[in-house]
């Protein structure tokens, strides 16, 4: 693939970059290496003042930024520029936590005549360079969620990012320079995919973290594991959204919109498969329906835009092809679909619902990354929780109930690294992010997330 800037709206190509030659990645390379020889010796405190440096910049920044997001990969502006808020929020938010979340600990159960130290403790130290392969969907978030953390622990960062938002990836680069980044403490490399099993060989590169398909997910953790070396997989998501007759519906349904069409319905974390309770499938599908059919579709520029394009045309081709299985193999289209009318220019795609979904389609077993919905209707909760487990994927999942004994069973039962009730799926820094089966290992965020690339050191002291 091209490392190009293609505005999504229009098709058209805006800028092109040659990837970086042989010479370039190995300057990379031994410019990281030097920085974090000087980078591991600094303080937390000079870390968050970084940090706090780079999330005032991104806030003087916004509109600029959210501008250049926009144009590469076609979210709705607003939601763009929400998405800067919230990086500069989690770079705010480990300055303020990072050194109390790595501090040295010492084990309170730890009898220290029987070990044979004066003193122990586990203290966290850095790696290295972590590489981190990010991409398009959040361009801004999915690198700051890694970045902030990686900073904050004493690592230093190469970033490979998706080759159609190289402008964000040069961008966010720049940024940290203008923020007092020393040389080489966080480079954007512009380079394609097949440089980077290279780069996880490279004995300078400690550790790599993805997020992304669970194709490339594959590639990039069998690579780790050749090297020995850490890895972190964020990867794709079917998450369920589970509708129980407690539910207050009006608020159900709203929430249900908007974790669909999120990111334009690109997002790993939007819910996908809406499982009804058969004693309010009626009145939450007639809604449901009628509020995607409401949703305006156009210029991810204008203000009025709920929906706008999807990033690249190959995935709107393939939205279409997961549409077109089911629809041939007997599912109805409530609202979407092929013929719905939608701007001559670029890559869209309408809102749809899809009903009496089965497994004989596609789209029962896939990720459907953009704005389709698959809705289900159930008996009760443990045939729910059967069809919401039902996937290889294991993200997040979302449960509309005021009953306990419900939320109970669904706390044991379901098979995801999140349980959001009575809500829509979310990150925010204070709590860990990551998934199950083929949705990946390890955490991202939190305590949990900045851990993730250090080297848990135990230290012990004998006597003199």
């Amino acid at each position: 693939m091209p490392i190009a800037t293609v505005n999504p709206a229009t098709g058209e190509t805006l800028e092109t970059f040659e990837p970086l030659d042989r010479d370039a990645v190995e300057l990379a390379l031994a410019k990281a290496a030097d920085a974090f020889r000087t980078y591991r010796a600094t303080g937390f405190e000079e870390r968050a003042e970084l940090l706090r440096r780079a999330a005032g910049l991104l806030d003087t920044e916004r509109e600029q930024i959210a501008r250049t997001v926009t144009t590469e990969m076609g979210k709705p502006l607003a939601q763009a520029r929400a998405e800067a808020a919230k990086c500069a929020k989690a770079l705010r938010w480990y300055a303020d936590h990072g050194a109390a979340l790595i501090a040295d600990e010492h084990p309170n159960d730890l009898d220290v005549a029987d070990s044979g130290a004066a003193l122990a403790y586990v203290r966290y130290r850095p790696l290295g360079a972590v590489l981190a392969v990010m991409p398009w969907n959040f361009p801004l978030w999915q690198v700051v969620r890694f970045l902030a953390p990686a900073l904050m622990a004493g690592n230093v960062a190469l970033l490979k990012h998706a080759s159609n938002v190289p402008r964000t990836a040069l961008a966010l680069a720049d940024l940290f320079r203008r923020a007092g980044a020393a040389p080489g403490c966080f480079q954007a490399l512009l380079v394609g995919s097949d440089t980077v099993p290279q780069l996880i060989r490279d004995p300078r590169v400690a550790a790599v973290t993805l997020t992304g398909s669970e194709g490339a997910g594959r590639a990039v953790g069998a690579a780790a594991g050749a090297a020995l070396k850490k890895s972190v997989l964020e990867l794709g998501g079917s998450d369920p959204f589970l509708v129980l007759p407690s539910a207050d519906l009006t608020a159900a349904v709203s929430t249900a919109v908007r974790a669909r069409i999120q990111n334009n319905g690109q997002s790993c974390i939007a819910a996908k498969r809406f499982i009804v309770h058969q004693d309010v499938y009626p009145r939450f599908a007639a809604a449901f329906a009628e509020a995607m059919r409401a949703l305006r579709v156009g210029d991810p520029m204008e203000p009025s835009t709920d929906l706008g394009p999807l990033a690249t045309r190959q995935g709107r081709d393939e939205l279409a092809s997961l549409v077109a299985d089911a629809l041939a193999h007997g599912a109805t289209a409530e609202t979407g679909g092929a013929h719905a009318a939608l701007p001559s220019a670029g890559w869209y795609y309408p809102p749809t619902v899809l009903t009496r979904v089965t497994a004989a389609m596609r789209v029962y077993r896939e990720e459907t990354f953009g704005p389709v919905a698959a809705l289900y209707r159930v008996r009760d909760l443990d045939e729910a929780i059967e069809l919401a487990n039902a996937t290889p994927y294991g993200l997040s999942s979302n449960v509309w109930t005021t009953d306990p004994g419900e939320r109970d069973q669904c706390l044991r039962e379901l098979e995801a690294g999140g349980i959001f009730f009575n809500g829509m799926t979310a990150s925010h820094p204070a709590l860990p992010f990551g998934g199950v089966k083929h949705s990946g290992y390890g955490r991202e965020l939190a305590g949990h997330g900045i851990r993730e690339f250090c080297n848990v050191t135990t230290v012990w002291l004998g006597n003199p």
